[in-house]
């Protein structure tokens, strides 16, 4: 065993410990930080596996600003923790299918050679000259520049159905109308009032 397989089965271990974490621990702040752990974890593995890109973009991208956001939102929403445990055990079943599918994808991965699936080239088989951020830039912007592209606005619309949906109005909070705002007159918001003076005794 060489000192990269050993770097390897630290992050794994650690990647493993805190996915468990996150489905585990009751505070959801402290699952969302468990969850920046993982991320971290993962781009660990990726560099192991010579995907600098990839590593280097889960962590700006997930861990600086999607995890940023998803604990501004946990920490400013009045979370009913009661409520959102009660569905548990009712999904519970469907979750179960769906991790033991993951399993056995991943089982099919890792055992591919007894499933008859060919193993896939080293990176440095490829040449010295290979760069896998050129070759997935090359890809994305000459052969799969629609599907890029659709995959761009489909996550903008994702994102406005969702800032649609949890946009919810109360009685009990104050919101401007920018509309009205633009619409009011002077006439409407300034009100002249003549009053006698007053003499000082």
């Amino acid at each position: 065993m060489n000192f990269q397989d050993l770097i390897f089965y630290f992050f794994s271990a650690i990647l493993v410990v805190s996915a468990l974490g996150v489905i585990t621990v009751r505070n959801p702040v402290y699952s969302a930080l468990l969850l920046v752990v993982a991320f971290v974890s993962c781009a660990g593995l990726w560099l192991l596996l010579e995907a600098e890109f990839l590593a280097i973009a889960l962590v700006l991208v997930y861990v600086g600003a999607v995890m940023v956001l998803f604990l501004f939102v946990v920490m400013m929403l009045d979370i009913n923790l009661d409520q959102l445990r009660e569905g548990f055990w009712k999904w519970f079943p469907f979750g179960a299918l769906i991790a033991l599918i993951l399993v056995g994808e991943m089982s099919m991965v890792l055992m591919g050679k007894y499933f008859g699936l060919e193993e896939m080239p080293e990176p440095s088989s490829q040449g010295i000259d290979y760069n896998n951020t050129r070759e997935l830039g090359r890809l994305i912007y000459t052969e799969y520049a629609y599907p890029f592209e659709l995959a761009a606005v489909l996550l903008l619309v994702a994102m406005v159905a969702a800032i649609a949906l949890t946009l919810r109005h109360r009685e009990d909070k104050k919101s401007l109308n920018p509309s009205k705002q633009v619409q009011v007159r002077k006439q409407d918001r300034i009100r002249i009032v003549a009053m006698p003076s007053e003499k000082k005794e």
